[in-house]
């Protein structure tokens, strides 16, 4: 498997996002998760009711699903990210980066961020639908 960050000659530096990847492996598409626990006595419900709290717990969520597949966070390639309030989520800035990190360190794939005026599920703040391109499997 191999993936490539494409990044076109003259344009400033991406910040926190790629602009492109080149990616082959075995596709994984991961369907939007929010942040809600997703198992155990409390699952279904929010512990967290801010976009910090909601996008750790989206993020953990994404990766749960990138794991149980076999993969790891830097095989995510694309995510879009859906935020029911533009500015909250820019005003929680330096608290997602610190998130983002923490989950994914310095590996940034190409991502789109959308603010939309509400998600199916009305707690719901934030939603992230993802790809990710795992390795081959083993014939």
């Amino acid at each position: 498997m191999s993936i490539d960050i494409i990044h076109p000659p003259g344009w400033p530096p991406a910040r926190g996002y790629g602009n492109g990847m080149v990616a082959q492996g075995r596709l994984l598409v991961v369907a939007g998760q929010i942040g809600w626990i997703p198992s155990g006595p409390q699952a279904g419900h929010f512990e967290a009711h801010d976009f910090p709290g909601q996008f750790d717990q989206a993020l953990a969520n994404v990766l749960a699903v990138v794991t149980a597949a076999g993969g790891v966070p830097e095989h995510l390639i694309r995510m879009t990210i859906y935020v029911t309030d533009l500015p909250a989520y820019r005003a929680s800035g330096r608290a997602l980066g610190a998130i983002w990190r923490r989950h994914l360190g310095r590996h940034y794939p190409a991502m789109a961020l959308v603010g939309v005026t509400g998600l199916v599920e009305p707690e719901a703040l934030i939603e992230i639908e993802s790809l990710a391109m795992l390795p081959e499997a083993n014939p």
